[in-house]
Order: structure tokens, then C-alpha cells, then sequence
């Protein structure tokens, strides 16, 4: 009886041992073009998913560009520094799919609904595109629709942050790089001051002279809260050409952006989300005492870490002097700890 029981295990052995061709199959990384549509505008992106096993569901991010006319990979048309395309490859290498997209205004997206009326464009429709993008990535064949993230770059990161406590399912991250953390007309007139200041020091303008232009200075940024004409007459010309464009055609969306207070939306973050927020000593444009405000509501929202991570030497596109073209190695560094590497 011994020999024959032996038979039949053996036997047993032999139909459940796995086949080689019951391996799953590894997918290689690829890009794919991904189209939504809100507002009546087909909206442009590019979904990125790193290598993977054959119906595996993958972490994912959504990547929001800062201001201005900046494109799915984070260049605008004079400046090509691919900021969110090189956020994607980083990630890739921590195996997490990402969603980049021409907002309005840029790339194959272009102006959409807004064509014929630009003046109408504010920025709670860049906020509806970005979370109908959130949605699409949150929907795609590849994501894992409960542990997504979404990661904002300047004023991306602000609408970043507006996003993670309104979307369902809320993200389990944000990483807010250089985030434009204070309200738009007040780190506009600090960036203006800063740059006065400096023009002062090199002999461009007396004390006296630079006293009155930054009295002017506070003096539109007043005028436009309360939906006055702006007083150029002591500003000077590329100024004066600043907030005349902002009474233009893209008084609305300075207007609408200058009305959110980033600290505010901090608590309506899920406990525990995990935050990472950058913020480079060499950034002129986000300087990081602009993000101590946020960095306090933040805190008082219970949120995960990392935190704020100062980035010594980073400026805001991310590089450092050694690395005036890539991500510097501390924002490597930051990004790896935020996804979890």
C-alpha cells in the first residue's frame, strides 16, 4: 500500500506544479496619450505607467503644472526646463504610474471652450480640469483608484492641495514642490519688492525712488482687490505693463486665484495624508518663508509626513548649480521618501 500512496502524491505533484507559462507577464513602462473632456474641452495628457506585471494595479499621481502657459511636461513656449516630465521619470523608478496634461492654454488642449472668450477663464476651471484628471487617472486600467496621489509644482501645488480635500477617493498623498502657499497678489508684490530692492542695490534706483515704487506697488494690488483702476504713474514700465495685464483679459483668473488662501484648504485634508512640501533656498520665487503659514495648517490637519523639507541651494524649477538641467539630488532625495521608496 506504501508504494501506491507514494504513486499518487507524486502523481499530485505533477498536475499542480505551475506551468511557466502561468508566470505572469511583465509589461514594459510606456506612455500612452489619454484624452478627457470637461467644460466641453478635450483635454491632453500623457499617462505614464512603469513596468509591471500583467494586470498588476500600480500606485498613481497626478502632476499639476505651475502658473502660466506651462504644458503638460512643465515648459512654456521660450522655456523648456521639462520640470513635470523629469517628476515622472523619478517616479517611474518607484513604480508609480503618473498623469500629466496640457491645462488651458497649452499644448493640443489649447484655449477649448474658452476660445472665443478668454476673459472668462478663471482659475476654478483649472481646478475642474484638474480633478476631472484626477478621475481619469483614478479610472484607468493600471491604477490602483485607492492609492492615489497627486503632485503639484507652484501654483500646481496650490491646486494640489484643493484637491486633496475635495476628491473622492481622497488621495492617500500630496507633494507640494515650491508650492505658491500665500495668496497670488501678495507673493506677486513680494517677488516685486525683492526685485526693486535688488535693482536699488546695483544703483538702478535711489532710496527715495524706491520707497515710492513700493508704495505703488501695494497701492495696485489694493486697487485690484477692490476692483478699482489700477495707478501706473509711478510704477515702472514693465510694472506698470504687469498689472495692466492684470486688469485685461486675465483680470478674472488673478482675481479668482488671488481669493484662495492656500493655509485655509489645509484642513479639510484627511488625517494622515501623507504631505511632502519643498521649498528651495535659492528659490526667488517661492521663498520659503512664504510657507510658514501653510506648513503650520498643516500640521494642526494632523497630516503624515514627510513635511516641509527645506532644499538647500534648489531654485524653483528644482535644480541646483550642479544640476542646472535635472532635479537636484535633494529633491531626488525628497520625492523617494515621499513615494515610499
Amino acid at each position: 500500500m506504501f508504494p501506491q500512496a507514494a504513486a499518487i502524491v507524486m502523481s499530485l505533484a505533477v498536475v499542480t506544479a505551475t506551468p511557466a507559462e502561468a508566470t505572469p507577464r511583465l509589461v514594459p513602462a510606456a506612455d500612452r496619450e489619454v484624452v478627457f473632456t470637461v467644460d466641453g474641452t478635450a483635454t491632453y495628457g500623457t499617462l505614464h505607467v512603469p513596468a509591471h506585471r500583467a494586470g498588476q494595479r500600480l500606485r498613481a499621481a497626478l502632476l499639476l503644472p505651475g502658473s502660466g502657459p506651462t504644458d503638460r511636461d512643465g515648459n512654456q513656449p521660450r522655456t523648456s526646463p521639462n520640470t513635470l516630465a523629469q517628476v515622472a521619470d523619478v517616479l517611474d523608478s518607484d513604480r508609480v504610474a503618473t498623469l500629466r496634461f496640457d491645462k488651458y492654454g497649452t499644448g493640443r488642449t489649447g484655449l477649448g471652450a474658452y476660445h472665443d472668450h478668454p476673459e472668462k477663464l478663471d482659475y476654478p476651471a483649472f481646478v475642474r480640469q484638474a480633478k476631472a484628471a484626477y478621475e481619469s487617472l483614478r479610472d484607468q486600467p493600471e491604477t490602483d483608484p485607492h492609492t492615489l496621489m497627486v503632485v503639484g509644482h507652484s501654483e500646481g501645488a496650490m491646486t494640489a492641495l484643493l484637491l486633496g480635500g475635495t476628491v473622492h477617493p481622497r488621495p492617500t498623498g500630496l507633494a507640494l514642490l515650491q508650492p505658491q502657499a500665500i495668496r497670488m497678489l501678495d507673493l506677486v508684490a513680494l517677488q516685486l519688492h525683492a526685485q526693486i530692492a535688488e535693482a536699488t542695490r546695483q544703483g538702478q534706483f535711489t532710496p527715495e525712488q524706491q520707497r515710492a515704487i513700493d508704495a505703488a506697488i501695494d497701492a495696485a494690488v489694493t486697487a485690484l482687490r477692490e476692483h478699482r483702476p489700477v495707478d501706473t504713474t509711478n510704477l515702472p514700465p514693465a510694472i506698470a505693463k504687469l498689472f495692466e495685464a492684470f486688469q485685461g483679459a486675465s483680470g478674472r483668473f488673478v482675481i479668482s486665484d488671488d481669493a484662495v488662501y492656500p493655509p485655509d484648504s489645509a484642513a479639510a485634508l484627511r488625517p494622515g495624508t501623507r504631505v511632502l512640501l519643498t521649498c528651495g533656498t535659492n528659490d526667488a520665487q517661492v521663498p520659503c518663508a512664504t510657507t510658514d503659514a501653510l506648513t503650520a495648517a498643516l500640521r494642526r490637519a494632523h497630516v503624515g509626513g514627510p513635511g516641509r523639507v527645506p532644499l538647500l541651494g534648489v531654485d524653483h524649477l528644482l535644480h541646483d548649480a550642479d544640476h542646472p538641467n535635472t532635479p537636484a539630488p535633494a529633491v531626488l532625495d525628497a520625492l523617494h521618501r515621499f513615494a515610499g521608496r
